[in-house]
């Protein structure tokens, strides 16, 4: 039966770090298509046929390259497993233009949080939060699930994140100083619930409240929205922290390589590539190279 197959590779897998739960379920679904077809092993066209039933192209090309990858394992020890070609293109998606908010425009969204709604603790929560991810690149997932004990004197601990790594992110004296401001009326709100950020039900943040509050803020300053244009949402203030990091890139190119790789590692990127696709998805950071490039094979005008 593939069902045994399936759970091999993906133990093996998991055990070399990989989480594999969407992964994982797309191929045991698989593994039980085949197996009530009774063929044991992978067989192309039934993976074609399997994959495609997903009404999305992307999940079809996602399904189908899931069955490659394992089939390409599963072939290296025993020929009878073929390996489904891509049929339905490439499985990975276009990662989307981020929309880069300026200075000017993160501290008009802190200050708009800060007087909305009534005067209760939501101003303070959610214009401590996206102060907060503005200047320290967190993701949003990373910021609602912080507790108490996460807040070290080296900095905020995010503990098993996207990637399943655990990283330190450091804290300006600034941010810290604000950070705790924001505690001192928060722990008497919700005393026993040690999350740091907490709704008005006493219970901690979910992505949709952060995501509805932002929209809120975004509506009111006139920024762009709705389905299928370029739009800031709270991911946009880690965009932007990173596209600040980026600027401040020194010259060299081993100091490029450092401040990169040191970048790529405070943002929880789990490869080098993902921090680099800001240069090349930010027009003014491409600007900028265009420049330096310019500079470096014509020499600066004086």
């Amino acid at each position: 039966m593939l069902s045994a197959a399936v759970s091999t590779y993906l133990a093996l897998r998991r055990a070399a770090g990989f989480g594999l739960k969407n992964a994982g379920q797309r191929l045991e679904s698989f593994a039980a298509y085949s197996d009530r077809q009774e063929r044991p092993f992978v067989h192309a066209a039934t993976a074609i046929e399997w994959a495609g039933q997903s009404n999305s192209r992307h999940e079809r090309s996602r399904r189908l390259g899931d069955v490659a990858r394992m089939a390409r394992f599963l072939h290296a020890e025993d020929k009878r497993h073929e390996i489904p070609p891509a049929v339905f293109g490439s499985r990975s998606r276009a990662r989307p233009t981020p929309f880069i908010l300026g200075d000017e425009q993160i501290a008009e969204i802190v200050r708009l949080a800060a007087q909305s709604g009534y005067r209760t603790l939501r101003r303070q929560t959610y214009s401590t939060l996206f102060a907060l991810l503005a200047c320290t690149g967190l993701r949003v997932g990373e910021a609602i699930r912080l507790r108490y004990a996460d807040i070290t004197p080296d900095g905020l601990m995010i503990r098993a994140t996207k990637f399943n790594k655990s990283r330190v992110v450091p804290l300006h004296d600034t941010a810290r100083a604000g950070l705790e401001r924001y505690l001192q009326k928060r722990r008497p709100y919700a005393p026993d619930d040690d999350h740091v950020f907490v709704s008005l039900r006493r219970k901690p943040l979910l992505h949709s409240d952060v995501e509805y509050a932002f929209r809120k803020l975004v509506a009111a300053m006139g920024l762009p929205g709705g389905r299928g244009n370029r739009q800031p949402t709270p991911h946009s203030l880690r965009h932007a922290f990173a596209v600040r990091a980026l600027r401040t890139c020194p010259d060299g190119r081993d100091h490029i390589t450092q401040h990169m790789l040191m970048l790529a590692t405070y943002l929880g990127h789990s490869k080098a590539e993902l921090t680099y696709w800001y240069l090349e998805s930010v027009p003014e950071l491409m600007g900028e190279i265009a420049e330096r490039c310019q500079a470096h094979v014509f020499g600066s005008k004086s």
